[in-house]
C-alpha cells in the first residue's frame, strides 16, 4: 500500500501547488481531565498569502474550578516550515513535532506555551488495501476537497507545557493525534473526539461533512469508536445508516447503525473557542471548537444484545454550517 496512504502523520501532498493546506491535530489532556491542550501546526498555500502557522486552543480549570478556553493563531514565514518524512519531524519556527513528542516554544501578545510532552505507543486504526487509512477507498480519488487521516487514537504522555510560566502536567494523561490535507474545510461539519471516558480504553472520533464529489455532493460520515481494544467503525463507504439532529447551535444527536451494532450519541458544546479554518483563498474561516464539551454514548451490538454505555466531559467537539463568518 501508498506508505502516504496508511501513515497518516507524513506530509501527503505537493506543497507546490495552491491552494492548498496540510494540517495536524496534536490533542494532549491531563490525567484528571481538567487541562487540555491541542496544538495544530500547519501550511497554508494560497495566491495572496503563503504562510506556516501554529494554532493553539486550551481548556483550562483554574483555582476557582471555573473553566476557560483559550484560543490563538501564530504564523510563521513560509520559510519557517520544514519536514522530513521518514522518520517524521515537522519543524516551524522553534516548535518541533514529530511521532514521539511535541516540543514547542509558541508566543504571542497574549500568551507563552512552553515545553516537551512526550507520546507512548500509538493505538492506529485498523486498515485495509480497500480502506487504507479511515476515508476509506475515498482516499484513492484525488479529486477530493479535503482529506482526513487518523494517526493515533489513544496513546499515553510525559511531560508538561508551561503556559504563561504555569505547569500543566501531562504526565500520565492521553493524547490524540489526527490529520486533514487538502484545498479547503468542508462549508457544514460536525466533528466529535474524545479518548478520556469512564472506561479508560474507550475512545471515538465521529465526522459528517457536506462533501463535493465529481459534479454533486453528499453528506459523508465516518465514525470510529474502541471500546476494549475492539474497534467498531460505521461509515458511508461501508454503506451504513447515520442521522444526524442538530438540536441547536451547540447541541447534536447522532444515531449510527449497521447489520452488527448501533451507536448513539448525544454531544454538547459547553465552552467553545474560535479556531481559523482554511478556504480556497487561505486560512479565512473562523470556526467554534469546544476541547471539554460533554458526550454521551450508547453502543448496542446486535447478536450480543448487550447495551454499552459511557460518558465524558473531555470531548473535541465542532459543529460549522456554511454561515461561519469569514476572518478579517
Amino acid at each position: 500500500m501508498n506508505n502516504k496512504r496508511t501513515n497518516a502523520l507524513l506530509v501527503q501532498g505537493d506543497l507546490n501547488k495552491k491552494p492548498y493546506f496540510e494540517g495536524w491535530y496534536y490533542k494532549q489532556v491531563s490525567n484528571d481531565g481538567k487541562q487540555i491542550i491541542s496544538l495544530i501546526p500547519g501550511i497554508s498555500l494560497s495566491e495572496k498569502d503563503s504562510h506556516s502557522f501554529v494554532q493553539y486552543i486550551m481548556t483550562i480549570h483554574g483555582d476557582n474550578k471555573k473553566k476557560r478556553t483559550e484560543t490563538g493563531y501564530i504564523s510563521y514565514p513560509l520559510d519557517s516550515f520544514d519536514c522530513q518524512q521518514e522518520p517524521f519531524q515537522l519543524t516551524i519556527g522553534p516548535n518541533v513535532f514529530t511521532g514521539s513528542k511535541a516540543e514547542v516554544n509558541l508566543s504571542n501578545e497574549k500568551v507563552s506555551i512552553q515545553g516537551i510532552v512526550e507520546f507512548g505507543k500509538f493505538t492506529p486504526i485498523k486498515q485495509t488495501l480497500i480502506t487504507p487509512n479511515i476515508m476509506g477507498f475515498f482516499a484513492y480519488f484525488p479529486m477530493m476537497q479535503c482529506f482526513h487521516g487518523i494517526v493515533s487514537m489513544n496513546h499515553t504522555l510525559s511531560g508538561a507545557f508551561y503556559v504563561n510560566e504555569e505547569k500543566i502536567d501531562f504526565t500520565s494523561g492521553k493524547g490524540y493525534i489526527e490529520r486533514d490535507w487538502g484545498n479547503s474545510f468542508p462549508r457544514e461539519y460536525v466533528w466529535i473526539q474524545s479518548n478520556h471516558f469512564e472506561n479508560e480504553d474507550t475512545s471515538l472520533f465521529f465526522s459528517e461533512a457536506h462533501i463535493p464529489f465529481l459534479k454533486t455532493a453528499f453528506q459523508g460520515f465516518i465514525c470510529n469508536l474502541v471500546v476494549n481494544n475492539k474497534e467498531y467503525r460505521f461509515a458511508t463507504y461501508h454503506r451504513d445508516k447515520c442521522k444526524l439532529k442538530k438540536l441547536n447551535e451547540n447541541r447534536v444527536e447522532i444515531t449510527l447503525e449497521n447489520n452488527t451494532a448501533k451507536l448513539r450519541i448525544e454531544a454538547e458544546i459547553t465552552s467553545p473557542g474560535e479556531l481559523i479554518a482554511p478556504t480556497v483563498s487561505g486560512m479565512q474561516k473562523v470556526i467554534k471548537e469546544e476541547l471539554g464539551g460533554t458526550v454521551k454514548i450508547e453502543l448496542y451490538l446486535k447478536k450480543e444484545k448487550t447495551l454499552y454505555k459511557d460518558k465524558t466531559n473531555c470531548a473535541g467537539i465542532e459543529i460549522v454550517d456554511h454561515t461561519e463568518k469569514e476572518r478579517i
